[in-house]
């Protein structure tokens, strides 16, 4: 007997459908670029003044993108998501040498690893608030040897580790 439930994943009933992919022909102009992806329009001429987008012109002089360009947002969206900055997307974009490769993406790598770190212990401290059994917090043992590390650590490399943004020592 076959059974009336779907068998994948159901769409809501107002879900937009997925754009159809672009073919070779096929061009955009900035606005329906930019709304494919939830960006404003400023967003990709800023990427192309700053070297990441090349669209060609019509007899207008009208910015038209075609599946190339499509390519290209994607990934400087994806490489903006794994926090590279748009010099960092642009000299990987235009380098095809491992070397260079390496040495942009390495201290991208690092801060990744140290943001992930501060994550988790973030993480930590907030499940260990939340499991606490004293009724003031400030008399458990794990709060008290946070504060302890805290005084004791108020270098600038610690606070941003914490991603804290206020100032190592007072201004002054």
């Amino acid at each position: 007997m076959k059974s009336s439930q779907p068998t994948g994943p159901v769409a809501p009933a107002d879900a937009t459908p997925p754009a159809a992919p672009l073919t070779r022909s096929d061009v955009l102009g900035i606005g329906a670029l930019a709304a494919r992806f939830g960006l404003a329009p400023h967003v990709l001429r800023h990427w192309e003044s700053v070297g990441l987008l090349h669209p060609g012109r019509d007899a207008a002089g009208r910015r038209r993108y075609g599946a190339d360009d499509l390519s290209r947002v994607a990934m400087i969206l994806i490489a903006k998501r794994a926090g590279l900055g748009l010099d960092a997307i642009r000299s990987l974009s235009t380098s095809v040498d491992r070397a260079a490769r390496r040495e942009t993406l390495r201290p991208a790598a690092e801060e990744l690893r140290s943001g992930i770190a501060a994550a988790q212990a973030s993480l930590r401290l907030i499940e260990g608030r939340l499991n606490c059994e004293h009724e003031d917090v400030t008399r458990c043992p794990e709060y008290r040897r946070l504060v302890a590390e805290e005084i004791d650590s108020p270098t600038p490399a610690h606070r941003s580790a914490r991603n804290d943004n206020s100032p190592a020592t007072p201004p002054g």
